[in-house]
C-alpha cells in the first residue's frame, strides 16, 4: 500500500469524523440506537490508524458541542479503542460475520461497564460502597445497554461486510 498524502489524510480524518458526528446527531432521538460503533469499527478495519485518528477527532469535538462531563473520559477511552481493535482485526485479516459481530457485541457490553465505572466514581474519588453503587448504577442502565448491544449485533451482522467492501474501494482510491 502506498503512503497517503497529508492533504488526503487530513481530508479523510475530517470527513470520517464529521460523518460519525452527523450520524450520531441524526439518531439522537432514539436512546442508545447508534451507528457510531459501526462507523468507527469500519474506519479502523479499513483505514487502520487513520480510523483511530478519526475516532480521536470525533471524541475531541463532542465536548465542544455537548459540554464536559464524566462521559468525556468514557468516550476518550472507548471510541478510539473500538477503532483500534478493529484496525488490528483488519491488519490481521480477521474475517467472518459471526466473529466481527461477536467482537462488536463484546465491545458494546464493555461500554456499559466502563461508563458505569467512570460515572460511579473512578474520576470523582468516591470509593465508599463502590461495588454496591456500581451495581445499582449499572442495573439502572441495563435496558439502555441491552438496546445498544442489540442494535450493534443487527448492524454488524447485516451491514459490516457490505460496507467494508465499499470502503475498501474508497481506500484504494485514496492510496493511489
Amino acid at each position: 500500500m502506498r503512503r497517503i498524502s497529508p492533504a488526503r489524510a487530513i481530508a479523510f480524518v475530517g470527513i470520517s469524523a464529521a460523518t460519525v458526528e452527523c450520524a450520531k446527531l441524526a439518531l439522537a432521538a432514539l436512546p442508545n440506537v447508534e451507528v457510531i460503533t459501526l462507523l468507527l469499527a469500519l474506519y479502523g478495519y479499513v483505514f487502520g490508524l487513520w480510523g483511530v485518528l478519526s475516532a480521536i477527532v470525533f471524541v475531541s469535538i463532542e465536548p465542544l458541542i455537548f459540554g464536559f462531563g464524566t462521559w468525556v473520559a468514557t468516550y476518550f477511552i472507548y471510541w478510539p479503542l473500538v477503532a483500534l481493535v478493529f484496525a488490528l482485526l483488519g491488519r490481521f485479516h480477521v474475517r467472518g460475520r459471526i466473529r466481527l459481530t461477536a467482537v462488536a457485541v463484546l465491545l458494546t457490553a464493555f461500554f456499559g461497564v466502563l461508563s458505569s465505572l467512570i460515572d460511579v466514581g473512578l474520576l470523582t474519588g468516591f470509593f465508599e460502597n463502590f461495588l454496591y453503587r456500581f451495581g445499582i448504577y449499572y442495573a439502572r442502565g441495563i435496558v439502555f445497554y441491552a438496546i445498544q448491544i442489540a442494535c450493534n449485533a443487527v448492524l454488524f451482522f447485516f451491514l459490516f461486510d457490505f460496507l467494508a467492501q465499499r470502503l475498501m474501494r474508497v481506500r484504494r482510491s485514496l492510496f493511489t
